[in-house]
């Protein structure tokens, strides 16, 4: 099994060719999500968690429908700027809240190696 380290410089190389089933061993949570925040993969780790189902966020806006705490400059706003540069790689730390318990996680965004999508790491502090 291949060792994928958190906040890693080439962590989008390792991603690139899994599979969901690979993307649920990841020790992290991994959100892949396109252009528009709209959720193309959702890993186990992540829905631990949060406490979501990974099946029942597919396809629905991560920023709006899924986890709103996180509309603004500092997590969504981050992502819309990289979006638009087309250079997302950024890390910070950040409180899950929206309806569970208060969540102290550091956050990496990535783009994607290829293809136009994005990646949201979260690891738990």
């Amino acid at each position: 099994m291949e060792m994928v380290r958190f906040g890693s410089d080439d962590i989008e190389n390792s991603l690139a060719d899994m599979d969901a089933k690979k993307l649920d061993g990841l020790a992290f949570g991994a959100i892949q999500l396109d252009k528009d925040g709209k959720i193309l993969q959702y890993n186990a780790a992540e829905g631990g968690i949060t406490g979501r189902d990974p099946k029942s966020v597919m396809g629905k806006n991560f920023f709006k429908e899924v986890a709103p705490c996180t509309q603004g400059k500092e997590f969504e706003g981050r992502f819309k700027d990289g979006v638009k540069k087309g250079d997302l790689n950024t890390m910070f730390e950040y409180v899950f809240d929206y309806k569970m318990q208060p969540t102290k996680v550091k956050v990496h965004m990535k783009k994607a190696i290829s293809g136009d999508s994005y990646w949201v790491f979260v690891k738990r502090l």
